[in-house]
């Protein structure tokens, strides 16, 4: 077991580095550098002034900000005010942003002056929120009841005497991160102290990341890849945590070599986005070592070798944490998405929550061996919470299983398997089979209602920029490399996806769409042809 983390908190930490390496860069985003020393002096006077404008200790501190510079210097400053840091995505509006602003009962909103408007457009619905920050210039007029000031203006308010200082405790309240909602509802993940900051200390340690690393995220600060396994990360060895303001397939390569990065993570369709586009001059001419995340596609080697990296998988979640690596120097075990670290126990159930043994398939289970270093629960949703904890495990609604030498595989979302016919198929291995092929850019498979009762499997998919590829020359591949069982009946060429700010596909707006005039029914095309035939 890893050491306990001095000082306890995520705030104490950036000022206790900024007391060691003033000059060290800890920020780098396209607005420029920012040292410890310059962050953590910040960080300070806004937290000051939050205090006094009375953010109280559990106060939930709504940030409705782009990747920046700021977001993140407000999110530590409102951990240090006692407050607990609430990201929210800047794409919401309407009805989807007052949603996790009632859950919550946020009392303080910082937000960027771009979004501000559509924060007043809800203003009559969020009756709790008393106090706006604007990271930027306040309108001349604003029809709202709540106290309005800029960031700057916080930042330099030195009026009365100072506040007094907050007691943390590492077992606090730091942070709130939502789920992705993909699957039903966001739920809001109460993360401590204590979690943020081990998920970076582990993080670190199981990558063996080093005060001369760049660790480079191209997603939002409301996720934890950017939030913890990126930011806080860094803070506990002293890195540089290099924050892009968005996932860009044509200039990736190009922002992970001018911020110097040494470090990246992916996940979902992403490596496949940059594997498939045409060869680069700034293939090579970055400066990384390693990039992490989930999946790992069947031709990483060949992907290694073309940008010169080490690819690494992980499994985790927001609410658990990151329980399994892939061993650093050890060669990826196919299908496997690491093994299991010291740190956390993980174990596979069957359908009633009685554990499995090794080898055989069933919903993957966590429980953490230090406390706190899983979420705390749902904010405001007990009976979810219950749920998923219970029988003192917590329940990820993943399927999975293990093999003797604690390498976890994971096989799919619980909620994303496929009746057809009597056979239970997993949604993640037919888009496995379906994006081996060269023309495929990205896939999305799920279940449609069948005349037959059950599902059958259905397919969208986004072909790359002017391919030739026909809906039959598809099946073709698919009837070459997949079971019978697993060969889509309905496939759909589509522009995009539709997707969260993470990159996780919106499944359950295919799921709503389903059969359209432009899908290809493989049944109907067979039909078809064999009345066609009958006639001749």
């Amino acid at each position: 077991m890893s050491p306990a983390i001095s000082p306890p908190t995520t705030s104490l930490l950036l000022h206790e580095r900024a007391g060691r390496v003033p000059d060290a860069i800890f920020l780098r985003t396209r607005a420029g550098d920012v040292t410890y020393g310059q962050a953590s002096e910040v960080v300070h006077r806004v937290a000051n002034g939050l205090i006094r404008r009375g953010v109280i200790p559990g106060s939930p501190v709504a940030l409705f900000m782009r990747n920046s510079a700021d977001h993140i210097v407000c999110s530590f400053a409102v951990a240090e005010s006692g407050g607990v840091a609430v990201p929210l995505n800047p794409l919401l509006r309407s009805a989807s942003l007052v949603y996790p602003l009632v859950l919550t009962a946020a009392t303080t909103v910082i937000v960027d002056e771009a979004l501000l408007g559509s924060l007043l457009e809800v203003a009559a619905s969020l009756p709790d929120v008393h106090l706006v920050v604007v990271c930027g210039h306040l309108p001349d007029s604003i029809p709202v009841a709540a106290a309005l000031t800029t960031l700057e203006a916080l930042a330099a308010d030195d009026s009365g005497p100072p506040p007094p200082a907050v007691a943390s405790n590492d077992l606090d309240a730091a942070m709130m991160l939502f789920t992705s909602g993909t699957s039903g509802p966001s739920k809001a993940c109460v993360l401590s102290h204590r979690y943020l900051l081990r998920q970076g200390q582990w993080h670190a340690e199981h990558l063996d990341l080093g005060p001369l690393d760049v660790l480079y995220c191209p997603f939002p600060l409301f996720h934890i890849d950017a939030a913890t396994l990126t930011v806080i990360a860094a803070l506990t060895v002293g890195a540089t945590a290099a924050i892009g303001e968005r996932f860009s397939t044509s200039k990736f390569w190009e922002e992970v070599t001018s911020f110097d990065a040494t470090v990246f993570n992916f996940m979902g369709a992403t490596l496949t986005m940059l594997w498939k586009q045409p060869r680069g001059k700034f293939d090579r001419a970055h400066r990384v070592r390693l990039a992490w995340g989930v999946p790992m596609p069947e031709w990483h080697e060949a992907f290694s070798e073309r940008f010169g990296i080490r690819l690494y998988e992980v499994y985790g979640l927001t609410d658990a944490g990151v329980v399994a690596y892939d061993p650093l120097g050890e060669p990826h075990r196919p299908g496997a998405c690491g093994r299991v670290i010291d740190e956390y126990e993980v174990a596979v159930a069957d359908e009633h929550g009685d554990l499995l043994p090794v080898g055989q398939e069933g919903e993957i289970l966590i429980r953490p061996r230090e406390r706190g270093t899983i979420m705390d629960g749902y904010y405001s949703m007990p009976n979810e919470t219950l749920q998923a904890f219970s029988g003192l495990w917590f329940h990820t609604g993943d399927l999975g299983k293990l093999d003797a030498e604690g390498y976890l595989y994971f096989l799919g979302r619980n909620k994303d398997m496929i009746r057809r016919r009597g056979e239970n198929i997993s949604a993640f291995e037919v888009e496995e089979s379906i994006i081996a092929h060269p023309e495929v850019l990205e896939v999305a498979a799920f279940g449609v209602p069948s005349e037959l009762s059950e599902d059958e499997i259905m397919a969208c998919v986004v072909k790359r920029p002017g391919s030739p590829l026909t809906y039959d020359e598809l099946i073709g591949f698919c009837e070459k490399s997949s079971p019978r069982h697993m060969i889509p009946r309905f496939v759909e060429f589509v522009h995009e996806l539709p997707k969260t700010p993470t990159l996780k596909v919106e499944k359950f707006k295919l799921r709503e769409r389903g059969v359209t005039a432009n899908t290809f029914d493989r049944e109907a095309v067979r039909s078809l042809v064999v009345r066609e035939g009958s006639r001749r």
